[in-house]
Parts: C-alpha cells; sequence; structure tokens
C-alpha cells in the first residue's frame, strides 16, 4: 500500500457505525472468548480469503497518520522488532484499552493473507521445544537467524483475565517489518473509538453489550508448514 493511499472497505473489523450519532452497532456480536473445548493453540482473527486482521497500538504521531494514509509515516522504525496480534483482546490487554502511555491510537491493521502466513513459516518461537528444536544450540541460532519471532501468551477475556487457551504473538524483525510496512498492508483503521466504548461498557456493568461490540474472530487455518513452525508439537489441534 503505497502512502497516500486511503483504506479501502473492507472487513477489517466487524464493526459498523450506528447511526449519525456515532454510536457502535454489531455485524456479528461475538461471545466473550468461551474457553470451553478451545484447543490450547490456534491462531483465532478476523479473516477472509485473502487478508487477516492484526493489531497494534501506537502513539498519536504515528498511530493517526497510519490510520490516514494506509501506511506507517516516515519515522515509523523499519530497523527494529514490530510485534502484531491477531487478538483484539490481548492487544486490549497490553495497550490498556488505548489508554497506556504511547498507546493511545489503537491500529486494525489488515495484512495479506499470504504475507501473514510468509511471517510463520520463516518464524522460530521464542522458547526452546526439544521436540521442535532439537537442542538448545541449534534453537538459539535459529533465533538468531530467523527474520520472525512467535511467542504463544494466554488468551484474555473482557476483564482481560488470563484464559486456558493461548494467543499467537508474531515478532517481526527488520526484513519482515520492511515487508509488513512496504508489501503486506491492505488498509489501517483506527479502533481506539470502539475498544474505548467496550471498555467503558464493561465498567459501567454492562458486559452483554460490551461483548456483542467484539469483532468477530474465527479460527485460522493454517498451511501444514507454517503449523510445523509456530506450534508445539504436544497439544496440536487438527486443524491450526
Amino acid at each position: 500500500m503505497r502512502s497516500g493511499a486511503r483504506s479501502p472497505p473492507g472487513p477489517v473489523i466487524r464493526w459498523r457505525d450506528g447511526g449519525a450519532d456515532g454510536t457502535l452497532a454489531a455485524v456479528n456480536p461475538n461471545p466473550d472468548h468461551a474457553a470451553t473445548s478451545e484447543p490450547r493453540y490456534r491462531i483465532r482473527a478476523v479473516h477472509t480469503d485473502a487478508t487477516v486482521t492484526v493489531y497494534q497500538a501506537y502513539p498519536p504521531d504515528i498511530g493517526l497518520p497510519a490510520a490516514r494514509d494506509a501506511a506507517f509515516p516516515a519515522t515509523w522504525k523499519r530497523d527494529r522488532m514490530t510485534w502484531i496480534k491477531p487478538s483484539f483482546l490481548w492487544m486490549m490487554y497490553r495497550c490498556g484499552w488505548g489508554r497506556k502511555r504511547d498507546q493511545g491510537v489503537v491500529l486494525a491493521i489488515e495484512i495479506s493473507r499470504s504475507g501473514f502466513e510468509w511471517a510463520l513459516r520463516h518464524a522460530c518461537l521464542s522458547h526452546h521445544i526439544p521436540g521442535l528444536h532439537g537442542d538448545r544450540a541449534a534453537w538459539r541460532e535459529a533465533v538468531r537467524t530467523s527474520p520472525v519471532r512467535v511467542q504463544w501468551d494466554p488468551e484474555r477475556d473482557l476483564d482481560l483475565r488470563p484464559l486456558p487457551h493461548r494467543s499467537l504473538q508474531v515478532g517481526l524483525g527488520p526484513e519482515a517489518a520492511r515487508r509488513y510496512a512496504d508489501e503486506w498492508i491492505v488498509g489501517i483503521r483506527d479502533v481506539t473509538p470502539p475498544a474505548r466504548e467496550i471498555h467503558d461498557l464493561m465498567r459501567a456493568g454492562r458486559r452483554e453489550e460490551a461483548a456483542a461490540l467484539l469483532p468477530e474472530e474465527r479460527p485460522l487455518p493454517l498451511p501444514d508448514d507454517a503449523v510445523a513452525r509456530i506450534v508445539p508439537p504436544v497439544g496440536r489441534p487438527a486443524h491450526a
């Protein structure tokens, strides 16, 4: 996506404007991430056949122009690792609903599915697993040379409490970050207003209304070679 291009309308997130007053309405209400029968390791995301939506949070000097231009500004650092998250609620845990310092603009970034799969195919897990990496020396070398690092952290519920199943975080090193910024991005939207709306509803005790405004995240099928790079052998789902 070239600088100056506007984000096209698309399925970046399943929210729509409720009316002229700017209120939000759910297109497809999503339950509060039920833990029952959920595999320990599985990516859940807003996705289409061609794209996957990930989240990041930035200070206004980066986040606002990125959403305006559908491209990161020149001040965005391409030469250091940047982390993307397919889980909206994990992003809310990380950025405090867009209220933490230097994380006040929450972005939903729609990227090409081929780009996302490239990242996973070239990833190394951030912790050593003997059944996947062999000895520690081989794993340390893989971490050093891989352009992408991944880790699985506990998924979060609406109260941002940890759940038994995991959520994937994808760390893009310089090579992958350049591909992300220059090749993979399809659209960028500022989703800070709905994020804060959900938080305000939770603080008011209106949990069902808050849950109805969550983006619709569905299990994301992945090629076997991508699964083999990122999912520990024990507990690997039939369809990651």
